[in-house]
This record gives C-alpha cells, structure tokens and sequence, in this order.
C-alpha cells in the first residue's frame, strides 16, 4: 500500500490537482464551505477553542479557517536573548549538523543544502557546518510562521519544483524530496549571524505568502527568482522575534539553517518532538552573547 501511494504521486498530476483544490479552498461557498470545514475539524480533531474565532460559521472559506489566527497569549513566545523560538506548531521531522552540506531527510536520506537553497553556492556557503531542523506541519496544525529570532529579511528566492507530499511516508522514500519540491528561501540577517527559512511547497498546498510580498506566484516555468532587501532604510524589512513571517494555504513543512558554532538544539527537541510555535527551541551558545 504504501508502495502504492508513493507511485500515484509520481503519476498523478500534482499542479493541477494543487491548482484545482486552491480555487475551491478559496472560494467563498457560504454553507458549502462551512460543511467542509466541520468536516475537515472532525476528521483531523482540530482544538478549535485555541483559534480566534471557534465557529465554522466564522469563516468565508476554507483558506481563511486554514490559516486562522490563534487567541492572544494561547503561544507564549520565550522572550529570553539567549533562546531561539519554535516557528511553527507541527513535528520534529530532523534536526542536527550540517555535514559536507547535506541535510538528513530520513533514515538513510541526505540531500544538498545548496540544492534546497536554490543552487547558489554563495547563498549556502554561511551555513556549511552549521546546524538545521525540520518541521512537518500536519494538517490539524495552526499554519502561520513565526520568527524564532529577530532578523532583517536580505533574500527571497522563490525555486520551482514538484508537489509531492511532504509527510513521513514520502519523506522517506522520495530522494530529495526538499530540495525537489517548490519553496520559497527566506535569507534573514540575525544577531547569529544568517538565518534560512525555508517554506516547502506540497501536494495541495494552495500557495505560499510572506508578509512582506502577499502570495509568491512567479510566472510558470522552471526559473529561480531572487529579491534582495536592503539592510537598512526605510525600505528595510525588520521582524521582531515571535513575528508572523508567512504562512501556508493547506499544510507543509519548514526547514531552518544556521551558521556554525552558534547554538545548540536543546536536549528535549528531536526528531518526533511535538511543536509549539514560540516554545524554547535552541540556545544561543554563551560565546555569541553580548
């Protein structure tokens, strides 16, 4: 059976299903949408008394019951300096060492940070021999993104690529599969130095939006974008720690990277740890400290 899932995903059309889901999350269906919402809250058993507004009836369609804000204080963020923040509510799905610039996926699956980055050597050399995690956002999961530090955006880099699912099962078994799918590289300037967040495209997954840009839709085709932001000025883009920084349209997976020798993934977080965005993930090392 799961042979069976992984060769569909290969066969079926992944953009146009994506395409075709997108639409209709998006559309306003008044009782229709509100029906499926219900249904996708039993399915998955969303604890909607953590969200904002609690009802089906509160939303106009299912894209804004999927990224719906939470009540205020319900993530307490860990404000100390020499904290780095969870992002994301999800799962742990690996975290560790940088090693000769690959990244574990899975058991026995590495794959290239400058792959996942975009392909510019330039853009990956900060983070070689540094650390990275990353995080699967299950469908019951609160989907925005948030800052795990403070930082100022100098990069976005929008890479084209496949739709595959991006849970455990594929993670496994699709070589490469982050640096394959479509994403959007976020590079931010932080008191650690360069900071990566990437946000992975997947199957349905509608679109992905930063606050900065709104929803990031290049033309079709197989180019690499790039922005660059300015480092200060008024132009300059600047988000405080526990900020929203994106958030996905139907659910996915994020992947941080830092630079060397500047912290260390505290001894509870590992590969299967639930998630909490704003909960203590990393400490900063002693050294990188003012």
């Amino acid at each position: 059976m799961d042979n069976l899932k992984i060769t569909l995903q290969y066969l079926l059309p992944k953009h146009l299903i994506s395409r075709l889901v997108g639409k209709l999350a998006a559309a306003k269906l008044g009782w229709f949408s509100h029906f499926l919402i219900n249904r996708f809250i039993k399915a998955y058993g969303i604890n909607m008394a953590e969200a904002q507004f609690e009802r089906a009836q509160d939303y106009a369609s299912f894209n804004e019951f999927f990224t719906r804000p939470l009540k205020d204080g319900i993530r307490p963020l860990a404000t100390e300096a020499n904290i780095v923040a969870h992002p994301v509510d999800g799962t742990i799905s690996q975290l560790g060492p940088i090693v000769d610039g690959k990244l574990i996926q899975a058991k026995n699956h590495n794959y290239s940070l400058q792959a996942l980055l975009g392909g510019d050597s330039a853009t990956a050399l900060p983070f070689q021999n540094g650390h990275f995690a990353t995080i699967y956002l299950a469908p019951k999961d609160y989907h925005r993104i948030h800052m795990p530090v403070r930082g100022t955006l100098r990069q976005m880099i929008y890479v084209p690529g496949e739709l595959f699912s991006v849970n455990p099962l594929t993670a496994e078994c699709v070589k490469d599969l982050f640096a394959l799918n479509e994403r959007v590289v976020t590079i931010f300037d932080t008191e650690l130095g360069p900071m990566a967040l990437v946000l992975v495209g997947a199957t349905i997954v509608a679109s992905i939006e930063t606050v900065w840009a709104g929803t990031v839709t290049p033309p079709a085709g197989k180019n690499v974008f790039r922005w660059t932001y300015p480092a200060q000025g008024k132009n300059a883009i600047t988000l405080e720690k526990g900020a929203e920084m994106g958030r996905f349209k139907l659910g996915s997976t994020v992947v941080l990277a830092f630079p060397a020798n500047k912290l260390q993934f505290l001894a509870d977080q590992q590969a299967g740890t639930i998630t909490r965005m704003g909960a203590p993930f990393a400490e900063v090392l002693a050294k990188n400290l003012d």
